[in-house]
């Protein structure tokens, strides 16, 4: 049977006590542990010159030596013998006190109990007072304040407590002379140490308060940032959404096109179908996570820079006047671009509203080969600027958005007081297929051509024709009796520098197209 024994609390705090004493004077008492210059990026050093702000960091170590200095001189007045035992005296009584006063810049615990130890020796040796001569009491009260300023001030009320306890034994020792310091070193000290101890509690709560606002401002930058980025995504799902569901639908309806399709095609465009909807259903799923509770479907498809002008007659008609200007040939942008571009766009404008009332925007969008480039630049406000509510971190989700499609992005004051905005988005080149032509930079692709006719109840015509890199040409006719037969092999070949041409394999299908032009074979 295993008896388990267990401390009583006076026990255990007893414990506690003895091991916070042991820690704070007796663990390493004399380790190396050297004053840290003064810190001089405060409100007032840091308008001083570099060299003064140099010289002033060694303030702390400058007020120890001139404490060491003062004892030092108090010492010396108290000495009145002359030949060796002016030089005992001296020693005892200047030398020491100062020595233990400059020891706590490197160690400061043993400092403490350097001082204690000389405090016998100099009141025998000097005899002025008991237990504390004038030059120790000095010394001692510096030593107890400059050790409680450096570690803590449970450290502080250790050293008084035991100085008064060696105080009173010395008193013992001497005999109760009626000139005993013990009780105003007991008492000068206890205000000196408990002024140390409030500036040093101060000063460890306005470290720790400025520690909690910075896990707060990087918390709530974080937050910001996902929600920024769930409001992104939230707002490309419709537009991945749209492009999977064009996907689904042509796969379904493409077998049906063809008259006798090969199972082999048939079962290819059963499984594009199966892949887009289960894409489809997994999107959906995200969405409902990335969605708040209270979040609301929307009713309205995304914006684009289509929708600009209505934007801008909105913040016209609340006070901010704007204007536009477009530069370059207006082309059709992914959805994705555009949707960021016009969310940037509004953004820029908000700010504007909330941080420069009174002032004027400019919103210039230019559309080059390789991108689009945005830029909004509002000027300084001419009415008063009133507090916003929130927490501001519109630039934020600017980035996010600009750092999604591997743009750059550049906010910044401008010279007379304003604020401009530039962005720049890369958008691949397309190539345009609604004029019938194709150009591919694929050197194996030939240059054809291809016609049908056919006899019987109806007649069909179609053409097909596509241009390349190529110098080859080929031609090729079919007749069939059934009416309204596809030429399927014109096709293939119109379609092959399509298939073939690395610039047109992105996210955007234009399938519709493709089949369109099918139905015009049909038709003609």
């Amino acid at each position: 049977m295993t008896e388990t024994r267990t401390r009583s609390p006076e026990l255990r705090l007893a414990a506690k006590v003895l091991g916070g004493l042991r820690h704070d004077l007796l663990s390493d008492a004399f380790a190396y542990r050297p004053l840290a210059r003064m810190r001089t990026d405060g409100a007032l050093t840091r308008r001083l010159p570099e060299r003064t702000r140099e010289r002033i960091a060694w303030t702390p170590h400058a007020l120890v030596g001139a404490a060491a200095f003062l004892a030092a001189v108090v010492g010396l007045s108290s000495v009145y013998h002359s030949g060796p035992r002016f030089v005992l005296e001296t020693v005892m009584t200047a030398l020491l006190p100062a020595a233990t006063v400059l020891m706590t810049l490197v160690r400061p615990v043993g400092a403490f109990w350097a001082s204690l130890a000389v405090t016998p020796f100099a009141a025998a040796v000097g005899g002025d007072s008991w237990p504390w001569t004038s030059s120790v009491l000095v010394s001692h009260l510096v030593v107890m304040v400059v050790v409680t300023a450096r570690t803590r001030p449970r450290t502080g009320a250790w050293m008084w407590l035991i100085s008064g306890l060696f105080a009173a034994v010395l008193d013992n020792i001497g005999g109760g002379q009626p000139w005993s310091t013990t009780g105003p070193f007991a008492v000068f000290s206890a205000v000196a140490l408990l002024l140390v101890a409030v500036v040093q509690i101060r000063r460890d709560a306005e470290r720790e308060v400025t520690v909690q606002r910075t896990v707060t401002a990087v918390e709530r930058d974080r937050r910001t940032l996902l929600e920024e980025r769930t409001t992104i995504a939230r707002e490309l799902h419709d537009v991945v959404a749209h492009h999977m569901s064009v996907v689904a639908i042509q796969a379904e309806a493409a077998p049906y096109r063809v008259e006798n399709p090969p199972p082999e095609l048939e079962q290819a465009f059963a499984t594009i179908r199966e892949n887009a909807v289960s894409a489809l259903t997994e999107l959906r799923r995200v969405l409902g996570v990335v969605r708040a509770d209270d979040q609301q479907m929307p009713d309205a498809p995304q914006p684009t820079l289509a929708q600009l002008d209505g934007l801008l007659d909105n913040v016209r008609e609340a006070g901010l006047e704007a204007e536009k200007t477009v530069t370059g040939a207006i082309r059709e942008l992914p959805q994705g671009v555009e949707l960021s571009a016009y969310r940037i766009i509004q953004e820029a404008l908000s700010n504007t509203l909330r941080h420069a009332p009174g002032a004027t925007a400019k919103v210039e969008i230019g559309y080059v080969l390789g991108g689009l480039g945005l830029r909004v630049v509002n000027g300084p406000p001419n009415a008063p600027v009133k507090p916003s509510p929130g927490a501001g971190h519109g630039i934020t989700g600017m980035r996010e958005r600009v750092a999604m499609l591997n743009g750059t992005m550049t906010a910044g004051a401008t010279g007379d007081g304003g604020y401009e905005i530039a962005v720049f988005i890369p958008v691949p080149l397309e190539t345009d297929t609604d004029t019938g032509a194709e150009t591919s930079t694929c050197p194996e692709t030939d240059t054809g051509s291809a016609s049908g006719t056919g006899t019987g109840t109806g007649t069909s015509t179609g053409t097909g024709t596509s241009t390349g890199t190529g110098t080859s040409t080929s031609t090729s006719t079919s007749t069939d009796n059934a009416a309204g037969t596809r030429d399927m092999k014109g096709a293939a070949q119109a379609a092959q520098p399509l298939q073939a041409s690395p610039t047109a394999r992105t996210v955007r299908m234009d399938v519709v197209d493709t089949m369109k032009s099918t139905d015009t074979l049909d038709q003609a």
